[in-house]
């Protein structure tokens, strides 16, 4: 990377594209929308969501560049900034909302309305958007070389890259049609299983896995190692720790059940034990590996802080370098004023002016260490889970101690934590598209116009999107697990009712804390040891891919060439499954999903050996689009 003194943008400054057009808004809110939905989804089921830059932006060349034929990088990049917003709007939100609807079905709260989501996802994202703006001197500029921004540099090679007669993005397309479709046969026409377990008599352990192709890509793109962990969380979970709660406890009667552990394994297997006692175990090993990850994180925190604080400055927007110019330090001082007003004054959103100033001093402060984060070790490995379980602890503690407790206050705490969560997301997507524009010699201030109506369209579809898939299917379900929400709906009631197995918990804390003495990373081992083994183990099946992709025979150049052409691939399905989910959900919601379903014709024999064909159909799928497009590239080489 070169010295920021020497670095000389893909485009000049001296040199006038076009940036914001009409096609580039209106291409960019549509994929907001669609990756907003799709990462809502996969959130939902699988705790995770995964960076939308990369087929944005390459969606956004194969619409402008080829359909379009008009040629202006710098127009594909404000797509892709318009379309990653809906990303991590989604992923702020999901992390956090869903709790308001847990506790409507459990009857303690009414059921919170779009208007009260809509506002709480556009405050957030838009304070994400404005506290980084005046980092970004700080941050992007003068860290050049220092800070790599790994997603923000990659999205910039792939928009140099040109994309050869769209492939790329037809390889983006493929994989939404066929995860749609795979989706469709699941879930839609119910033929064939989506999920296969193997037990054993006599052991009380469960190992499966899941069909689904936007679960196996999650582990194509998180890697090997990643998904290994997370795996191994699972194998923890599923056949160590419930076989020894079924063989040791067994006439135990042990909260929250009330009933003998022999009664609830029998009534409902290995999945009764994970959802009585196994979760709270689980939960209290999330919740400590992303304090423990905050922790470790502390002195790069306060140095990220004091650095950005001292390189912040109001004239950057006055600049006559077009590459320099930003959103106006006024109007940004300004806009942040207006909206903490409007946090602690609208009355849709139940938060005071505790809340309020809760949210600006902790807005700011994680948003500028969510931007350096993402810098070093990516936007995946952001802890905004650990951010949002710090919030949720202080702002919970704050409010029962000035005496708002009860429902009212664990709401206000959840929307506090919500506001955090989607700051801290929004502001490191920020920064990666930020970044990307430095690469490209994009104009800052046009970008930062694209990053606020991405906000702006995805928070208006995020309720919406809410309302549909939980009428649909219910959060907590075992279609729509929403295991980060629950988390932080447990360590809410945990602190405000005190009504946590807390022994379970303490066993969950001080599993990470062994995970951690022995080196293992701990948030994608305490994320598998909270989730169902099935969706671990489809997830390790991608990690399996990508290994397999990565040791190839060629060279090191065809092989990266041939890992990245599956990202593309596996963010298709990704987007693909998400949008037939919502579909789906849309047919449920109509009362017409009946129609096309088909189980009562086909016996489970059939079924099961169905999903098991698919997923090795799923898995050939990968290495056929994987190899092809390599073939063809080097042919064109």
């Amino acid at each position: 990377m070169n010295d920021k003194n020497n670095f000389k943008p893909y485009i000049p400054a001296e040199k006038i594209t076009p940036e914001i057009t009409v096609t580039s808004i209106i291409v960019g809110v549509f994929l907001a929308i669609v990756f907003g939905a799709a990462n809502a989804y996969l959130g939902l089921r699988v705790g995770m969501t995964v960076s939308a830059s990369v087929p944005a932006a390459v969606i956004s060349m194969g619409i402008i560049r080829v359909a379009l034929r008009r040629d202006s990088i710098l127009e594909n990049n404000i797509v892709q900034t318009i379309g990653s917003a809906g990303e991590s709007v989604a992923a702020g939100a999901i992390f956090t909302l869903p709790a308001l609807f847990l506790w409507a079905a459990e009857g303690k709260a009414d059921k919170p309305q779009i208007l009260e989501l809509t506002l709480i996802a556009l405050i957030g994202g838009l304070l994400g958007v404005f506290f980084m703006i005046p980092l970004r001197n700080a941050l992007i500029v003068k860290e050049h070389g220092i800070l790599p921004y790994p997603e923000g540099t990659a999205c910039a090679e792939v928009l140099m890259a040109g994309e050869k007669s769209g492939a790329s993005a037809s390889t983006v397309f493929a994989g939404m049609g066929l995860a749609a479709l795979y989706k469709f046969i699941i879930d839609g026409l119910k033929v064939v299983s989506g999920e296969i377990s193997l037990r054993v008599k006599g052991f009380a352990g469960e190992i499966g896995t899941q069909i689904y192709p936007a679960v196996l890509s999650v582990g194509y793109i998180c890697g090997p190692r990643i998904s290994s962990y997370m795996f191994a969380g699972g194998v923890l979970s599923w056949l160590v720790l419930i076989p020894i709660l079924v063989l040791f406890g067994e006439n135990a009667v042990i909260y929250p059940a009330t009933v003998s552990i022999a009664e609830v394994y029998n009534n409902g297997g290995a999945g009764a034990i994970w959802s009585n006692y196994i979760r709270y175990i689980g939960a209290g090993t999330l919740a400590a590996g992303g304090i423990i990850s905050l922790i470790k994180s502390m002195p790069l925190i306060v140095k990220t802080f004091t650095g950005a604080i001292k390189g912040i400055s109001g004239k950057t927007s006055n600049d006559s370098v077009r590459t320099q110019q930003d959103i106006g330090f006024k109007t940004v001082l300004i806009t942040i004023v207006v909206l903490t007003l409007a946090v602690w004054l609208i009355p849709a959103i139940p938060v005071g002016i505790f809340g309020a100033g809760i949210i600006v001093i902790f807005g700011f402060f994680f948003a500028a260490v969510s931007s350096r984060m993402v810098g070093l070790v990516g936007g995946s490995n952001n802890p905004v889970s650990g951010m949002a379980i710090a919030t949720l602890l202080v702002s919970s503690l704050i409010l029962k101690i000035s005496g708002n407790s009860g429902i009212t206050g664990m709401i206000s705490a959840i929307s506090i934590g919500s506001v955090i969560c989607i700051v801290s997301a929004i502001s490191g997507d920020t920064s990666q598209d930020l970044k990307t524009g430095f690469i490209l010699g994009a104009t800052p201030q046009k970008q930062q116009i694209g990053e606020i109506i991405g906000v702006v369209f995805a928070s208006l579809a995020i309720g919406g999107t809410l309302y549909l898939l939980d009428n649909a299917w219910g959060f907590g379900s075992e279609e729509l697990g929403a295991p980060q929400a629950t988390l932080m709906k447990l360590i809410t009631e945990g602190v405000m009712e005190g009504n946590l197995p807390w022994g379970l918990v303490f066993c969950g804390v001080f599993i990470a804390v062994v995970v951690e003495l022995v080196g293992v990373p701990v948030l994608p081992f305490a994320i598998g040891t909270y989730l169902p083994v099935h969706l671990n183990a489809c997830i390790m099946i991608g990690g399996l891919i990508r290994l397999a992709v990565e040791r190839a025979k060629g060279n090191r150049d065809r092989r990266k060439k041939a890992v990245n052409n599956g990202i593309l691939f596996c963010s298709g399905m990704i987007a693909g499954e998400g949008i037939a989910g919502i579909i789906l959900a849309v047919f449920a919601l109509l009362g017409i999903e009946s129609l096309f379903d088909m189980s009562d014709r086909v016996p489970d024999l059939i079924s099961d050996v169905g999903g098991i064909l698919l997923l090795l159909v799923t898995v050939l799928s990968v290495f056929i689009f994987i190899f092809r497009r390599n073939r063809n590239e080097n042919r064109e080489e």
